[in-house]
């Protein structure tokens, strides 16, 4: 089972108050263990002009300065990602997910974000999810997360507190229908 491209929706009592109604997307999975990056949940106070300040980027009266950025995951809360639309490709290094999205790592599309010249669609994150070899599937199996197929609409076009429920409707579960309990056969 490969998962890289795809999306965790958390379930109801997850029992971490980070992942609560989280949307992550999977930036790679395998053998090895899993990456993925909390799509729906803003840094508190965070715009992306105030990171490229801190980095000496200028950005204050870039387009994109008043951005938001996320809290991508409990891991290295200090390291940055964007996840982006594959127009855009690094000069450094992008990594290419399937379903039509990017992720990169690098100082250089910070710069080229702040010129105007990044990807069409991208979100700023900072910190990530990560999983031990077997530790996701375990998580899956005891019922802390559905996998959805990702799509760049739902990613980038809907507003934070909206992709949950959209996630989920994307298999079409009910947010409302969902017990925070769950049961063994």
């Amino acid at each position: 089972m490969d998962l890289t491209g795809k999306l965790l929706i958390a379930m109801p009592g997850i029992g971490d108050p980070r992942f609560e109604h989280s949307v992550i997307f999977l930036c790679s999975h395998g053998e090895e263990g899993a990456m993925g990056l909390i799509v729906n949940k803003p840094a508190d106070g965070v715009a992306l002009g105030d990171l490229l300040e801190q980095l000496d980027m200028g950005g204050e009266e870039s387009a994109a300065s008043a951005l938001p950025v996320r809290f991508g995951g409990p891991v290295e809360t200090q390291r940055g990602f964007v996840l982006h639309t594959p127009d855009y490709e690094s000069d450094v290094s992008s990594l290419k997910v399937p379903g039509g999205f990017s992720m990169t790592a690098t100082l250089d599309i910070l710069e080229d974000i702040a010129q105007g010249q990044g990807p069409q669609d991208l979100l700023v994150l900072l910190g990530y999810a990560g999983w031990g070899p077997g530790q996701l599937e375990s998580e899956i199996t005891m019922n802390g997360w559905l996998t959805a197929e990702a799509s760049p609409e739902l990613v980038f076009g809907l507003a934070d507190d909206s992709k949950w429920g959209a996630a989920l409707k994307t298999l079409g579960v009910d947010p409302l229908t969902l017990s925070a309990s769950a049961g063994h056969a």
